[in-house]
């Protein structure tokens, strides 16, 4: 599922936009949602409260009050792999472009076939972004968590709980079924814990140290961990 945002203060440029999108992403069988905001304030919002929520993002650079560019330097803050594409009436905003890592950008009055070439690349660049997210079913929702910016996963019984360096989520599954969708980066330091070695940074007798928190090590576990985490050190 991509999950598009139209950021535009113009209603009628937003509504124009988002059916030419709309054509595109059904001629190739894509499944969406599109998310309109009529300033960067409101779409900062959202990703104030959930900064993976977005794949694409269509930025209209003249805006009043919070203009494009700084909307993208705030968004890139939050979020390093989403999508940036600017909408502008000047081609001369496209150096702007470079300095938050915006992928292109369309100049209104728009045109079907560079919105569809533009929005083929981006999907490209998310598919090849996907395999550095975790997707969790968590509080009735989806939400793709960037592989990254987790901390470990604790399990009790079969509830999991997944803590990152913003926020927990708590889902059912089986921490062994976890383990085996990463690869080297986390490590099993006890049968209920899971933690990701770029957060390990010190391993004492029973417990490893990660973000200022201790978490156990079981004896048997021991010497994996600390070798583990001698190799992560000479990276």
């Amino acid at each position: 599922m991509l999950n598009i945002a139209i950021c535009d203060d113009e209603i009628k440029q937003r509504f124009l936009l988002k059916s030419t999108i709309e054509v595109e992403l059904k001629a190739e069988d894509k499944k969406y949602n599109i998310f309109q905001f009529p300033s960067g304030e409101k779409l900062l919002d959202k990703l104030y409260t959930d900064k993976n929520s977005l794949d694409i993002i269509f930025l209209d650079v003249e805006m009043n009050e919070l203009n494009g560019i700084e909307t993208a330097r705030k968004i890139r803050k939050l979020n390093e792999n989403v999508v940036i594409i600017f909408i502008t009436g000047f081609s001369d905003y496209v150096f702007d472009g470079y300095e938050v890592k915006a992928l292109n950008y369309i100049v209104k009055p728009y045109k079907s076939e560079k919105i569809a070439t533009v929005l083929k690349d981006a999907i490209k660049q998310i598919y090849g972004l996907e395999e550095k997210y975790f997707v969790v079913k968590a509080e009735g929702s989806l939400f793709k968590v960037l592989i990254n910016d987790i901390l470990y996963f604790r399990s009790d019984r079969r509830k999991i709980s997944l803590v990152t360096r913003y926020k927990s989520y708590e889902f059912y599954g089986k921490i062994s079924d976890i383990e085996e969708q990463f690869g080297k980066q986390f490590i099993r330091t006890h049968q209920r814990y899971l933690v990701n070695l770029d957060y390990i940074t010190a391993v004492k007798d029973n417990f490893v140290i990660v973000n200022d928190e201790n978490l156990p090590i079981s004896r048997q576990r021991h010497k994996d961990v600390m070798m583990a985490f001698a190799k992560q050190l000479l990276k």
